[in-house]
């Protein structure tokens, strides 16, 4: 499988159904496997944030989660295949997991938001088991990852956001004895219905990053990573 380096971090050159058949392939080894998300602001953290960014490329597989990552990616004639989005991965996971009647566990948001979100999954697969969940306010980490290692899912979801879910998979992921751990970031707000994620069309154009700005304002300031993305893949990689 072929990667390439954008900004110090290491990109496995994945589609959808490579990164699917890449995580069915962990579950039948040992160990554990942290699958991470990055993305243009992750890679922006990672300058400053050394620890991260050895996280990050010493991940199993790390998947593209950006459309400029694409551009980029293109314009260095090294071109991505596919954005490969948390959620997606996680929903396509869960529909595989559903024919095959395997255990998940479902991480972190906001209290009540990992139930909710669990409740859904149940209604759309009747053959998927959700072993537990737990929501992201919790600062006793091994009685969580008791709780998780006793319910023995196949696939551990952690949405804890950028940079703690990645740490957290890396510090207490071998100890749940879970296969397969995967940063998620914010799906579980979208997956129990309290975010809504943009139309399809909206994705098809490859601006789901404004939609998400014109309903979230606030998010106005993790867009000025966009400019530093670029400025590190392009200007700096010549200059």
């Amino acid at each position: 499988m072929s990667a390439i380096n954008l900004g110090g971090l290491i990109i496995d050159n994945v589609t959808l159904d490579d990164a699917v058949e890449r995580v069915l392939g962990y579950l039948g080894t040992s160990g554990s496997h942290i699958i991470v998300t990055p993305n243009p602001e992750i890679i922006v953290v990672c300058q400053k944030d050394a620890e991260l960014k050895r996280i990050m490329n010493s991940a199993s597989l790390r998947v593209p989660d950006g459309v400029s990552m694409l551009v980029v990616s293109r314009l260095l004639k090294q071109p991505l295949k596919q954005r490969v989005s948390g959620i997606d991965l996680m929903l396509r996971l869960c529909d595989v997991m559903n024919q095959a009647g395997k255990r998940i566990y479902l991480l972190g948001s906001a209290p009540g938001v990992a139930n909710e979100a669990s409740a859904r999954l149940l209604n759309k697969y009747d053959r998927l088991q959700i072993v537990g969940t737990h929501d992201g306010y919790f600062s006793d980490d091994r009685e969580i990852v008791e709780q998780i290692k006793v319910t023995k899912p196949d696939i551990l979801f952690v949405g804890l956001g950028a940079g703690r879910q990645e740490r957290w998979l890396n510090h207490h992921l071998a100890a749940t004895g879970v296969p397969v751990g995967l940063a998620i970031g914010g799906s579980l707000d979208v997956i129990s219905g309290r975010k809504k994620r943009a139309p399809r069309w909206v994705q098809k154009l490859y601006i789901e990053w404004l939609y998400r700005l014109f309903r979230e304002p606030k998010r106005w300031k993790r867009q000025l990573a966009l400019p530093k993305f670029l400025y590190l893949t392009l200007v700096k990689k010549v200059i």
